[in-house]
């Protein structure tokens, strides 16, 4: 009887936990790639488009199952963000299914600020600190960008090269030593982020998928983010399990007065 319980208990926290786990809202679905490629669309008219499905929100909250590959050293964590459009980004790395709290960072448009509660260290940086592993290029706004499924609105512009190859349309150019291109899917929202500076030997790619209705626009429940800065590699992989735009967020970071400043 006690073992019949007992697996009982486990089967219903296995069917609890796996539904935590899903996305809350349906997939929308992508509709299918046409072969012909449309011509009948000037630059001006694809641009407006393809803003036009930019995700506009005034706060985020989100909380997704990530696996951190930092030079080929893969953990599984629970990463917890929370944004306030063009002003903060909050992030909150646990784990041990969330009830360990390994780090957290702070990034405003002018500071980086990251505690390691595993080292009990605390670093406070200008927001320049991201160039050891991006190009100079990307500012907070492209940060924004690429955790919301966002096109870079700094891309979105006459001076790139937009055109449609195998019926979606594809973003193209250079600016200041970095290369981009941007694959859109059929829904107009991005697929797919590439950022290459090969003269620092810097590159991003973020591929996005699944997305779902998030207020009046889309929002992708999964992405992939790769970074290479000459040999320093970093993958992530997230699958978010909680979207929910326009809420109330509060940003707290409180460093502990044992923690060590890193120089």
């Amino acid at each position: 009887m006690k073992r019949n319980i007992l697996n009982s208990a486990f089967l219903l926290g296995a069917v609890i936990f796996v539904s935590a786990c899903k996305p809350k809202k349906e997939i929308v679905v992508v509709p299918p790639t046409k072969t012909e490629t449309k011509t009948d669309n000037s630059k001006a008219e694809a641009l407006t488009l393809l803003n036009s499905k930019q995700l506009k929100f005034n706060t985020l909250s989100l909380k997704a199952k990530a696996t951190l590959d930092i030079a080929g050293d893969a953990n599984d964590v629970t990463m917890n963000f929370k944004m306030k459009d063009k002003e903060t980004i909050w992030v909150s790395i646990t784990a041990l299914g969330g009830m360990a709290e390994v780090a957290r960072a702070l990034i405003t448009p002018d500071s980086i600020k990251i505690m390691n509660r595993m080292k009990s260290e605390y670093l406070k940086k200008p927001f320049s600190y991201i160039y050891n592993f991006t190009n100079k290029q990307v500012n907070f706004n492209t940060l924004q960008a690429i955790l919301t499924g966002n096109a870079m609105g700094e891309f979105l512009t006459a001076e790139s090269d937009v055109k449609q190859e195998n019926g979606v349309w594809v973003v193209s150019g250079s600016k200041s030593e970095l290369d981009y291109k941007l694959l859109f899917n059929t829904l107009f929202k991005v697929s797919e982020t590439n950022l290459n500076d090969v003269k620092n030997g810097q590159a991003l790619k973020v591929t996005y998928s699944d997305y779902q209705k998030l207020n009046e626009s889309l929002f992708p429940s999964a992405l992939q983010i790769k970074t290479l800065s000459k040999a320093k590699k970093i993958n992530i992989d997230l699958q978010f399990v909680k979207i929910d735009g326009n809420v109330p967020v509060d940003f707290p970071f409180n460093v502990p007065k044992r923690f060590t400043v890193v120089k």
